[in-house]
């Protein structure tokens, strides 16, 4: 495989920042290797939505007039924005029946999760630098979990969402997929037209909990376990303190997310149920069926756990700087599992809550498990800690470089990616 642009698809945004300013390098050099990237390696990924009707399907919706306010952030910022990219039908859990599944770059036989695979994928495969990702249930976290990418969920209200396509009224997040918790930082700031500093923070003298029950989770895989122990003995050994903590009722929190998600979306997708259904995935129509059919009793239920899983939460974030969970409890399957099954609340464990709280939770590798596919750990913190949070993950991140996926390589070293 030729190495397309590969000098310059694997650096920071930094050093991209620093080859600009002194004229070593042009904006207009990276985009052409980013679309000659996307030309030779996205036909294996499906990462990129090639249709000009993708995202603004007139079946479904009229073309949009004008950027999202997040999308007039970067642009305003500087971000060139390159591609759309491919998604789950309409990040609701379900393979867009037009589009099919996007691939993981780590292993092409196995899904890149969802929903914002395709965004992972990229970011991973070296096709752009950074991507949008939204997160109603983990749809930022688990892709960048089975692509070994940085990913993060910030803290609900941070990123604004004023002109997305939404799912859940309260559920739904938006924010970075990057290479690095550096590059996440500059992608969030240019996302909230703010400034957001990343530079590695001491850990030494930080408190950690580690929720144990979810590390332990009977279907938590070997290779998942013992990242999860290097990344608590990284953290010892530059002189944090990590202890083990439980956080009640976490087990039931997929099945409440869904008791709040399912209703909120079939209200607001009604239209295409009562017009469009024949268009739709069978498993989308079906949850958008569920949706009206759920007991009203059902989701004040999952509003009242909403704020007793919150207050479990916030108790315990007074004791520590930040909480540990693994990213996902497993390496990356060969499909995405239906939400509403025992996979799907499964893949939901350690996301699901966050989503609930409106934490914010920050996925980041941390080795590398079966058949070398990536495993990556959750941090998550007290509202508005995103910018601590990435400062955390930034001092983290050095032990465990993956570095590109197999046959997406450059010349440059894993550590050099990170300048």
């Amino acid at each position: 495989m030729a190495d397309a642009g590969a000098g310059i698809a694997f650096r920071s945004i930094a050093a991209l920042g620093r080859d600009y300013r002194r004229g070593a390098l042009s904006p207009t050099a990276v985009v052409e290797a980013c679309l000659q990237r996307i030309d030779r390696d996205d036909g294996q990924l499906n990462a990129i939505a090639r249709s000009p009707g993708f995202g603004s399907d007139p079946v479904f919706a009229a073309p949009a007039t004008r950027d999202a306010a997040m999308v007039a952030h970067l642009r305003a910022a500087g971000a060139v924005l390159i591609a759309k990219t491919n998604l789950l039908e309409f990040a609701y859990g379900a393979v867009n029946p037009r589009v099919g599944q996007t691939n993981n770059p780590w292993d092409t036989g196995r899904t890149a999760g969802g929903s914002s695979g395709g965004s992972a994928a990229s970011v991973a495969a070296g096709l752009c630098y950074a991507a949008v990702g939204t997160d109603t249930g983990g749809s930022i976290r688990i892709p960048a979990a089975y692509c070994g990418a940085v990913g993060l969920k910030p803290t609900y209200g941070l990123v604004p969402l004023a002109g997305v396509s939404m799912l859940s009224w309260s559920l739904d997040h938006a924010g970075p997929i990057a290479r690095s918790c550096a590059d996440a930082a500059a992608f969030l700031g240019g996302l909230t037209g703010t400034s957001v500093d990343a530079s590695p923070a001491s850990l030494r003298g930080l408190r950690f909990g580690l929720i144990a029950a979810l590390r332990d989770y009977d279907a938590t895989t070997p290779g998942v376990r013992a990242g999860m122990d290097s990344a608590c003995a990284v953290l010892r050994d530059a002189g944090a303190a990590v202890e083990e903590v439980e956080i009640e009722a976490l087990s039931e929190s997929a099945e409440a997310l869904l008791h709040v998600l399912l209703p909120e979306a079939s209200v607001i997708l009604r239209r295409l149920l009562d017009s469009h259904a024949d268009a739709l995935a069978e498993q989308t129509r079906a949850q958008l069926e569920l949706g009206f059919a759920l007991p009203a009793t059902a989701h004040v239920r999952a509003q009242q756990f909403r704020r007793f899983l919150g207050e479990r939460f916030l108790d315990c974030l007074d004791r520590f700087d930040a909480l540990l969970t693994p990213g996902v409890p497993w390496e990356a399957p060969a499909e995405d599992p239906a939400i509403d099954g025992a996979e799907g609340y499964g893949e939901m464990l350690c996301s699901a809550p966050t989503n609930l709280c409106g934490l914010p939770s920050l996925v980041l590798p941390c080795g590398r498990g079966e058949d070398g596919m990536p495993v990556s750990l959750q941090l998550i913190g007290p509202p508005d800690s995103d910018e601590r949070l990435l400062q955390i993950g930034a001092a983290l991140e050095p032990a465990f470089l993956l570095g590109p996926p197999p046959g997406y390589g450059s010349s440059l070293s894993a550590a050099e990616g990170l300048g």
